[in-house]
């Protein structure tokens, strides 16, 4: 009986990921609607950045920076203050700002983009998941009401769904700490493009 509940348990929880999912998503398993990509405007009122978003990568102190300020290990003080002294000794203080958001939007943008497939590559297959114990807790239910009972088999199945229903379940909750990411990503960029841009002015 314990394994049933269980069984129920995690299929109760896979239910819900996938009632919160967009429709036009649907291994997207966040309740967090899903962008699939930040909008430039959405982030940057600066100047345009014209060849900024391709040239960045061809200053190796720039690519070096862009690399400390997207890590996520980089506290937001660490970061707005390597912003800040950077730009302060910048002689070209413009150029340099646009080609250093630039390189910050390209990256952070390809880190979520990451984070997001990953996500629905678990969603995929927390629902096969789901299927296989939804299967062996019918199986399991068979086996327990046979005549003659067959003990050793009920308790091998038994022991394998409650570790795949623990399995599954652990799933869930890293799933749902995961689903923050790509909102601190944006949270990230938008705090360091506005840090950018006061820097310009």
């Amino acid at each position: 009986m314990k394994v049933l509940v269980m069984a129920v348990v995690a299929l109760a929880l896979s239910g819900t990921a996938a009632r919160a999912a967009d429709p036009r998503y649907p291994n997207w398993p966040c309740t967090q609607a899903k962008v699939p990509e930040i909008s430039l405007a959405a982030v940057w009122a600066g100047p345009a950045l014209d060849d900024a978003e391709t040239k960045w990568k061809n200053d190796a102190k720039i690519t070096a920076l862009v690399a400390k300020l997207s890590a996520r290990k980089t506290s937001m003080d660490e970061a707005e203050k390597s912003v800040k002294d950077f730009l302060a000794s910048s002689t070209d203080k413009t150029t340099n700002a646009k080609l250093l958001f630039a390189g910050l939007f390209d990256t952070l943008n390809a880190q979520r983009s990451q984070v997001m497939n990953g996500l629905e590559r678990v969603s995929r297959k927390q629902r096969e998941a789901a299927d296989k114990i939804r299967e062996e807790t019918i199986q399991l239910q068979a086996l327990q009401g046979a005549t003659p009972r067959d003990e050793a088999k009920v308790e091998a199945l038994g022991n394998e769904l409650i570790w795949k229903t623990r399995i599954f379940e652990d799933r869930n909750k890293v799933v749902r700490f995961v689903c923050e990411v790509p909102t601190t990503i944006d949270q990230r960029l938008f705090a360091l493009g506005r840090v950018i841009q006061q820097e310009m002015e």
